[in-house]
């Protein structure tokens, strides 16, 4: 089967976390009438020792055939809940952030799980999601794992962080797909750091207008909103300007929100890792779906 951008591609492991994910992406698909490609990458497998036993061609046949059955248990889990789609099945012999970012230009959207809802394990987000916030071509919903079939919110808005840089425009788009695809109201939040803010104007001698500082967030949220509504005529767009810091507005927001959409600037070399705080706490915090969209990626509705 030939991959086409419409395709939703899922990241398969074998972890409870993963089949969450596979179930959640194969409901979307199957809404949205998608492709949906299940993709296992066998992680490089260490040097061969001299008396560890076996030849390394074994242990990367046997790397295979351990992917491949979680491949099928990840097909499996999609007819549980999308009995009429055909998923295509990936196995990819690389490590999972290379093979998901290739991945990533071929696809409408990847999906991954994340850890669960302790506090070690939800900041524990693993390289693989990192990597992808910073260089995958397409947007990358982080579902977590106590959104199973019977539990993942239908109601609330769509929320995402508007804060005028490139990452957020791209997010804008996004977040207005998914909430006319969802029929759900947006939310379009922008926050002004005023502890910051403050510690500014007071060196440089000057007094802080809050009134005025709010009255611009205003108007830039008014005009990062400028077009969409006339291009998406059914949804309904509440905006938000808040006096805090955006990670803490967002997660306010989050916890009523059937999905979270923010931008993420992407970055090249070992700096990929250095997300913006306000990106990462949502990665780490977030209760509902999170979709990190980066900079430059092709919007879910292209």
């Amino acid at each position: 089967m030939a991959s086409s951008a419409t395709d939703l591609v899922v990241g398969v492991d074998g972890s409870k976390p993963a089949l969450t994910a596979v179930r959640w992406a194969a409901r979307t698909a199957a809404a949205r009438r998608r492709g949906l490609r299940l993709v296992h990458a066998t992680e490089e497998l260490p040097v061969a020792y001299p008396h560890a036993g076996g030849t390394f061609e074994e242990l990367y046949e046997l790397a295979g055939a351990r992917g491949q059955r979680l491949l099928e248990a990840a097909r499996a889990a999609v007819a549980e809940v999308a009995p009429d789609l055909t998923p295509e099945i990936v196995l990819r012999p690389e490590e999972p952030a290379e093979g998901l970012i290739a991945e990533s230009a071929s696809a409408a959207m990847i999906v991954l799980g994340t850890p669960g809802l302790s506090t070690v394990a939800r900041v524990l987000l693993g390289s693989a999601s990192l990597a992808l916030a910073a260089h995958a071509e397409c947007p990358v919903a982080l579902i977590r794992p106590h959104v199973a079939e019977d539990e993942a919110p239908t109601d609330g808005p769509v929320v995402v962080g508007v804060d005028g840089t490139p990452a957020s425009e791209d997010a804008i788009a996004v977040a207005f797909d998914e909430a006319s695809w969802r029929g759900a109201p947006l939310v379009a939040v922008h926050a002004w750091h005023d502890t910051f803010l403050a510690g500014v104007f007071e060196e440089g001698r000057r007094t802080m207008d809050g009134a005025a500082i709010e009255q611009s967030a205003n108007e830039l949220l008014d005009e990062r909103l400028a077009g969409w509504q006339e291009r998406y005529p059914d949804v309904r767009v509440e905006r938000s300007v808040r006096r805090g810091r955006p990670a803490q507005a967002l997660l306010d927001l989050a916890d009523r929100a059937q999905l979270l959409v923010v931008g993420s600037r992407g970055r090249s070399g070992l700096a990929a890792l250095a997300l913006g705080s306000t990106s990462q706490a949502m990665m780490s915090y977030a209760l509902c779906p999170v979709v990190v969209v980066r900079a430059g990626t092709r919007s879910t509705a292209e």
